[in-house]
């Protein structure tokens, strides 16, 4: 009978791929738990080694994602990680700032400078960038500063 990697191995495997929190370890490695305890064991002596960090994980969730999603969205991907939430809001924080040029940015990307002079292209466009986690405010001036722009204002 094969035994197969161990649970450590397992987890650092998971971890030199990229930054987990706590709780998605705990999800991804449960299963291969063979004694209770077992896992809180190794994931504590693998936070005292800073290989598992909270702040670290948020910052790679920021890095890889601001550029593409809204506030809300990236919101939803933090907390799905488990991750504290005056961490997240302390890493959304940092972002807020830029949310309209974002937003702008995200839709010049998909839709390119043409501007939506119809009501379904506008329509279409602001579902887009909900979809992405943009605020319904934001949404709406990103649409009207791309349509401001095509006209000379």
């Amino acid at each position: 009978m094969g035994l197969g990697p161990s649970l450590k191995s397992r987890a650092l495997r998971l971890l030199a791929l990229r930054e987990h929190s706590r709780a998605e370890l705990v999800r991804k490695l449960s299963r291969f738990e063979k004694a209770p305890g077992e896992l809180t064991a190794l994931l504590d002596a693998l936070a005292a080694k800073g290989l598992i960090n909270e702040a670290r994980v948020a910052e790679s969730v920021m890095h890889r994602r601001a550029d593409k999603l809204g506030a809300l969205r990236l919101r939803a991907e933090l907390q799905q990680k488990g991750l504290a939430s005056d961490l997240i809001d302390a890493s959304l924080e940092r972002v807020r700032a830029g949310e309209f040029d974002r937003a702008r940015q995200v839709l010049a990307r998909r839709f390119g400078a043409a501007p939506a002079t119809e009501a379904s292209e506008r329509a279409r466009r602001a579902r887009f960038l909900i979809s992405r986690g943009f605020a319904a405010d934001v949404v709406r001036r990103a649409i009207d500063a791309s349509e401001d722009v095509e006209d000379g204002f």
